[in-house]
């Protein structure tokens, strides 16, 4: 099938396209270009996607898929239809990500972690920033926690392993390092990577059309800032 997209059911409402390849930007691409799609054009009776990082879950409504289609299958009838999407969307020519600068007070009260993070990677505090904050990080999905963002593309000289012990309890907007990836709580959950800042923007904005501040396909970019330049965004 062109571009070597498996499509398969998962269970009577829901069918999966999986893209294949590794965790990587030009599988994102291609998830995004398709979710995109589904947006502008959804199809009828569908619900919901559910992108992942190579793969998109569709969710649909057998009934009404199978309005005047008694004799066919809701399953092959979703699978034609999906079919027919990839096959005509064109993958070469996607996009531009959006960019979005997220601003990152980095260590003290803010990020407990970063000096042994640093010491962890041979760096002093001020290397190791340097190299978190120069990466372009691609959002390749929501979730774990509401508008939480699976980010790649750090770099592996600051990664750092996992906390032995989990926090109870990590606030709201901590940017934080487990393994080689690096993450920003949208919500206080418990957690354990190793805290190494804190963002003033608010991820998750429930009350908002749209509540997740970042979307599958954004490049984030990490701005230190001052203390104090913390506070007045808080403020504002």
């Amino acid at each position: 099938m062109k571009n070597n997209v498996k499509i398969f059911s998962i269970n009577e409402v829901s069918i999966m396209l999986e893209f294949g390849g590794g965790i990587d930007a030009v599988t994102q691409k291609k998830i995004k270009t398709l979710c995109d799609y589904l947006d502008a054009n959804p199809f009828r009776g569908m619900i919901e996607y559910v992108p992942a990082y190579t793969n998109v879950m569709v969710i649909y409504d057998p009934v009404i898929v199978k309005k005047n289609l008694y004799h066919r299958p809701a399953y092959e009838t979703v699978k034609t239809i999906l079919q027919d999407i990839v096959k005509k969307l064109d993958f070469s020519n996607m996009k531009e990500p959006r960019v979005v600068s997220i601003p990152v007070c980095y260590g003290g009260k803010f990020g407990p972690d970063l000096e042994y993070s640093a010491q962890y990677s041979n760096m002093s505090k001020e290397e190791f920033i340097r190299v978190h904050a120069s990466g372009k990080y691609l959002v390749h999905m929501i979730g774990f926690a509401p508008g939480y963002p699976y980010l790649g593309g750090m770099d592996e000289r600051i990664a750092v392993p996992r906390k032995e012990t989990p926090r109870t309890a990590v606030p709201k907007g901590s940017v934080a390092i487990g393994g080689v990836q690096t993450g920003v709580y949208s919500i206080s959950t418990p957690g354990g990577w190793n805290i190494i800042g804190r963002t003033p923007i608010e991820l998750f904005r429930p009350n908002d059309k749209n509540p997740s501040f970042l979307r599958a396909g954004d490049v984030v970019e990490f701005v230190p800032i001052s203390e104090d330049e913390y506070e007045r965004q808080v403020v504002e």
